[in-house]
């Protein structure tokens, strides 16, 4: 390691260590290192620009995040909710089901797990801890836990700042995701189900399969989000980045214009949330592409490669180690900041041992999930206790039996890479 890396290492982790954003944290140990290594700082502005310029498919970011401001500004949410507790909500543990079917849906139009814990987040922990019917830890704990499903099904801003990062096709991997999402909502209906049973939770009241009907015409033109999206992009309509600006003007419209829940006021407050979102992404972006010149600079990615080589490394062993390394980072860093900085040292590797890039970064993407939900530092964990008010001491005391069966989904996914490139193979996908 270079003196240069290690000046850039150690002011990176001082400066996240006393609190100071992780973005404005990575832009600062960058012009750190390029002071040290006697290189013009005005390189790092060079390749901010670089990076944005060549990098159409960021535009997505923000239009994914309008996407889902603009849902649960509206009454989308409220709608979807009825609809589940229709569906499921009459089976033992009725209100968990509900909230991860919520979250199932609502994962494909948001791309945000935050914006997923946010929007259905303080609704459904209301409707579950109404009369003592669950206690207010386990409404919370299952709710961060179904969050994690929003960016995997389809459409994921995770997953378009891993294609940034892997050149893997957009396309398979929002296809790659359906399956694994899929997955993770049974296993927590599983176990939602079985801790329902052992503390014997009240059943509801289930409303009549009659209306069951009306429930699902109502929240109809909300749940074709995700079919438009995938049509889109796999019928050769739009690009992805396309495809965002369509799902966000469609829930503009569907708000405004269909269900006539937006005003200009709250549209406003829409766009401006959405901005700041937007920039706080768009900062640790800036940070990465500074920080990956860096690392390219200093050879790490071949030195790892070169390592892993000459050790024989099978490829399931890399993964499961790569895996852990992510799910302790992903106590502690985001997920924008692990697929951004972290990720690209591995991808050389990847392409050496032949692992596939769109199994890859599905994996990746499902442990960096995981991590916002693992204590004592899961973004998560955070989110709901702003919105609730609900002590982050009983959120983590009822968040383990859900974070242990995602993670063995997720042992699943690395022993059985059929379970993730099964769909994306069968529209033709090459990997």
């Amino acid at each position: 390691m270079s003196f240069e890396l290690l000046i850039c290492l150690v002011t990176l982790f001082a400066l996240a260590g006393i609190g100071t954003p992780i973005g404005y944290s990575i832009l600062l140990a960058s012009v750190a290192y390029l002071g040290f290594a006697g290189l013009d700082v005005a390189l790092a502005g060079e390749k901010i620009l670089q990076g944005f310029y060549k990098s159409a498919i960021l535009l997505a970011v923000p239009l994914f995040i309008v996407a889902a401001n603009i849902m649960n500004a509206g009454s989308i949410t409220d709608r979807l909710l009825g609809f589940c507790v229709a569906a499921v909500g009459r089976f033992r543990g009725g209100l968990g089901h509900v909230n991860v079917v919520a979250s199932l849906i609502f994962s494909g139009m948001s791309g945000s797990a935050v914006a997923d814990a946010a929007g259905i987040g303080k609704i459904i922990i209301g409707m579950m801890t109404k009369d003592g019917r669950y206690s207010r830890g386990y409404a919370a704990a299952i709710t961060a836990a179904s969050a994690t499903i929003g960016p995997i099904i389809p459409p994921s801003i995770p997953m378009v700042l891993y294609a940034l990062v892997s050149k893997a096709s957009i396309g398979a991997l929002f296809l790659a995701g359906i399956l694994p999402g899929l997955i993770m909502g049974i296993v927590l209906m599983a176990m939602n189900y079985y801790i329902a049973r052992k503390r014997n939770f009240a059943l509801e009241d289930p409303i009549p399969l009659k209306e069951l009907p009306s429930k699902t015409m109502n929240a109809f033109p909300a749940l074709l989000m995700p079919a438009i999206l995938l049509y889109g992009i796999y019928g050769g309509v739009t690009t992805p980045t396309e495809a965002a600006a369509v799902a966000a003007f469609y829930a503009l419209a569907l708000a405004a214009l269909f269900y006539r829940a937006l005003s200009f006021k709250r549209l406003y407050q829409v766009f401006v949330d959405s901005a700041r979102s937007s920039a706080s992404v768009g900062i640790v972006i800036g940070g990465a592409f500074i920080l990956n010149f860096i690392v390219i600079q200093e050879q790490i990615p071949q030195a790892i490669s070169l390592l892993l080589s000459d050790a024989n490394v099978h490829p399931i062993v890399f993964l499961i180690a790569v895996n852990l390394l992510i799910l302790l980072l992903g106590c502690l860093l985001d997920a924008t900041t692990i697929i951004l900085v972290i990720v690209p040292l591995f991808i050389p590797t990847c392409v050496a041992l032949e692992i596939d890039l769109v199994h890859f970064g599905i994996l990746v993407v499902v442990n960096s999930m995981i991590g916002l939900i693992t204590p004592p530092y899961g973004i998560l964990l955070f989110v709901i206790n702003a919105v609730t008010d609900i002590p982050l001491r009983e959120i983590i005391s009822e968040i383990w039996a859900f974070l242990i069966v995602l993670i063995l989904a997720l042992l699943l996914m690395i022993l059985v890479p059929d379970v993730v490139l099964w769909l994306p193979r069968l529209f033709g996908y090459q990997g």
